[in-house]
């Protein structure tokens, strides 16, 4: 049976999307050398899996000469909020203070980041 195809990003694709993030455009060519040499994925993976990304909606492409240039369509932001709006939904039941409780209550967050948590719960107070 088919794999269901996931709307967000899977790993692979993300490490794709964080080369496009941080170039603006790149070729495959380009986009392959930018990945860790350890793992680096064959040319003709780096090319399927952004021709998914582009069929996602992801990145667009435009021919330069024979080489297709691969530019980021969705910002890193507009990803991050697909992503948690999946995580809440999936795993959190729908509530995304569940989420939040979760994180401070099980991962390490620094005095600045409380601190800026303190001032976004003041000004929904304010509101």
């Amino acid at each position: 049976m088919a794999r269901t195809r996931s709307a967000t990003l899977t790993d692979g694709e993300l490490r794709l999307m964080q080369v496009l993030w941080e170039r603006g455009s790149a070729s495959v060519s380009e986009v392959r050398s930018a990945l860790p040499s350890p793992h680096r994925p064959a040319y003709n993976t780096v090319l399927t899996e952004l021709g998914i990304l582009e069929r996602k909606g992801y990145v667009r492409h435009t021919k330069n000469g024979r080489a297709f240039i691969y530019q980021p369509v969705v910002d890193r932001e507009r990803a991050r909020r697909s992503a948690v709006r999946r995580l809440v939904s999936q795993l959190f039941d729908g509530s995304p203070g569940s989420l939040a409780v979760s994180i401070l209550e099980h991962e390490p967050v620094d005095e600045a980041e409380l601190a800026s948590i303190r001032r976004l719960l003041d000004l929904d107070e304010g509101a």
